[in-house]
């Protein structure tokens, strides 16, 4: 909005040319988005904690769990959206087609996480939709984002799958991109979904992954960087890294209230929308085996949980003590605030990891 608003004064006020570059733009939006998740932040735990709207505690999770944060407020992942919304609108070109998707995708999964928390709040239970429904949702979701880039965006690239190290390994996937492209924005959902169970937990890493994709479609729009670093230049996805300093702004805002001890959880309303739109990025800047690289530790978490199902239901006994991961090392005596700092270095590990493979092709 703003962004075109000053755009079409250029011709009368030179200094208004700074608006034309991405990097500015994208400070802007890390920074708007920041501001009014900040703002708005206090007033809607006063408002969300005076009308009881309280998330259930897992009853077979740590005993800690079950004493220190009953009667915390959740949905705060309504707070993030707010922030995304905020900075993408006001600093964005919204004549780009990959915005738009990006925006749909953080909406939606948003809704649908957010009708999923207020089912748990109703029946005070930790269920809310069935798992079944809501992949069936995510999936209809995801192939209506797949089917709007396939008809907006660059068909010449989106259908390949560039792998990290190589310089000129390509696999075409034809058709099969429409579900390997369900597949990973459905299985970044919830896996940063199920990584979202300790204070503070997921909040950074999901903005070490936003960073580092700012960083990915700022280079994967630029010509001369693109060529540089021999990765394939793909038109306007530079624009992708407003999306991506929104997310960052509005979890930097967060964790300022859900740093530990948390006054307010983001529930599957943000967890659902923030592993959705990583993943959308991650098809859109064709980065997805980096997403996996950078997001190891979302994949951690969700390799642990399906280790422990299928263990379970073949032995009948547990490879961890509690799954997801990080509720086996806190039945492993860890503190919580120990689990989630450590938790936190790997993800700066593996941020770093995942950015080096830009060079080392």
């Amino acid at each position: 909005m703003l962004f075109s608003f000053f755009i079409s004064l250029i011709d009368q006020f030179s200094f208004l040319n700074v608006f034309k570059y991405l990097t500015f733009r994208t400070g802007l939006s890390v920074i708007s988005s920041m501001i009014i998740v900040f703002l708005i932040g206090g007033p809607f735990i006063n408002f969300i904690g005076a009308h009881k709207i309280t998330g259930p505690i897992r009853k077979d999770g740590p005993i800690d769990h079950i004493v220190n944060k009953v009667g915390t407020p959740t949905m705060g992942g309504i707070l993030i959206l707010i922030g995304i919304l905020f900075g993408t609108l006001l600093w964005a070109d919204l004549q780009n087609p990959y915005i738009w998707v990006l925006l749909f995708v953080a909406t939606s999964f948003g809704l649908l996480g957010a009708i999923d928390d207020y089912l748990k709040i109703k029946h005070n239970n930790s269920r809310g939709i069935s798992s079944i429904m809501k992949i069936v949702f995510q999936i209809i979701l995801s192939l209506i984002s797949v089917v709007l880039l396939l008809k907006f965006g660059d068909t010449n690239h989106l259908t390949n799958l560039y792998l990290p190290f190589f310089k000129n390994l390509t696999i075409h996937l034809g058709l099969f991109f429409i579900p390997f492209a369900i597949f990973v924005i459905v299985g970044s959902s919830n896996a940063v979904n199920l990584t979202d169970g300790l204070d503070g937990l997921a909040t950074v890493p999901v903005m070490l992954v936003a960073i580092s994709f700012t960083l990915i479609c700022y280079v994967v729009g630029n010509t001369v960087f693109s060529e540089y670093l021999q990765i394939p230049y793909i038109p306007n996805v530079g624009e992708a890294s407003i999306f991506c300093g929104s997310i960052v702004g509005s979890c930097l805002g967060f964790l300022w209230y859900n740093a530990p001890p948390a006054k307010i959880f983001m529930g599957d309303t943000g967890s659902l929308s923030l592993g959705g739109s990583l993943g959308a990025l991650g098809i859109i800047s064709k980065h997805e085996i980096v997403l996996a690289i950078i997001g190891g530790l979302f994949v951690l978490e969700t390799v642990s949980v399906i280790i422990q199902v299928i263990s379970f239901k073949l032995t009948g006994k547990r490879v961890f003590m509690m799954a997801p991961l990080h509720h086996h090392f806190e039945k492993k005596g860890w503190a919580e605030s120990t689990v989630v700092i450590r938790f936190w270095i790997i993800s700066i590990i593996l941020a770093l990891i995942g950015l080096a493979t830009l060079k080392l092709r």
